[in-house]
């Protein structure tokens, strides 16, 4: 199985190296961060648990970087600071541009909400592949989106099938048409006042919680190591024929072990078909 590295040891990376653990599909997790204390308490406390919810993931915690070299995944997620900081800005694109060079394949996920101009930069600025470098958190997103539809509609959770498009937080498309609770299209259980509530309370949940955010790029890393043919939304790098070059937006992908294997096309209504253009070139 494979070897995943999470850069960061904060509230992010550790739920993260603990759902990941928990799941047993990968065979080594290795926790970086600058306090390697942390890292390396946070990987024993985890692996501790084994036992117990009995999984058998070799956990570690170290602060040299080069761990990541092998890896068939690098996840970049928070420091454990306090208050633990994503990583972005200048550390965040030196620490990206170093780990380009020290591991030239594994996908490079970011985990955290604010990591969407570090997605960029590393595309437009490194010249990393978008396949191979994207962002996970509008999964989270569609997540939380999932559980206020389910309550609005009397469902579980697990009887709902949605899409998430565009710019977290302001510029969301959820194509209601396209929806389904319980195997029925979403504009037939919800009314219109419904759905544009539900629309309305989308901006209030991004960003995600840690563990929310966790679990989505667990998700993620899930689809990808195993191949599963499973759809997600994730945060992914524009091309000309899409939108503008080089800006990050949410789209839906499907997933590979070397990451983006391909876009997946929404079928969108008339309506929302110009309000993701418009959002994604302007």
């Amino acid at each position: 199985m494979a070897t995943v590295a999470i850069l960061g040891g904060g509230d992010l990376g550790g739920a993260l190296a603990r759902q990941l653990a928990a799941a047993d599909v990968v065979s080594h997790i290795v926790i970086v961060d600058d306090a390697a204390s942390i890292a390396a308490g946070k990987a024993l406390d985890i692996a501790q648990a084994g036992p117990v919810d009995r999984y058998s993931t070799q956990l570690s915690g170290t602060s040299d970087v080069s761990a990541v070299v092998g890896a068939e995944m690098v996840v970049f997620a928070d420091r454990a600071t306090q208050p633990p900081a994503e990583w972005q800005d200048e550390a965040g694109l030196a620490l990206l541009e170093r780990v380009a060079g020290l591991n030239q394949l594994a996908p490079l996920v970011c985990a955290g909400t604010s990591q969407t101009r570090l997605i960029e930069r590393g595309v437009n600025e490194l010249g990393i592949a978008r396949a191979r470098l994207f962002g996970s958190a509008p999964e989270a997103l569609r997540s939380a989106i999932t559980a206020i539809t389910a309550l609005e509609a009397g469902a579980a959770p697990d009887d709902v099938s949605l899409s998430v498009l565009g710019r977290p937080p302001h510029h969301v498309i959820v194509p209601w048409d396209e929806a389904a609770i319980a195997g029925r299209s979403a504009t037939q259980v919800l009314t219109a006042a419904q759905l544009a509530r539900l629309d309305a309370r989308i901006a209030r949940l991004w960003p995600p919680g840690p563990n929310t955010l966790a679990g989505a790029a667990a998700r993620l890393i899930h689809t990808a190591i195993t191949r599963a043919a499973r759809v997600h939304v994730a945060m992914v790098a524009l091309t000309q024929a899409e939108g503008t070059p080089g800006r990050a937006a949410t789209l839906p992908v499907a997933l590979g072990p070397s990451g983006i294997a391909r876009l997946v096309t929404p079928a969108l209504s008339s309506r929302d078909r110009v309000r993701l253009e418009t959002t994604l070139r302007s």
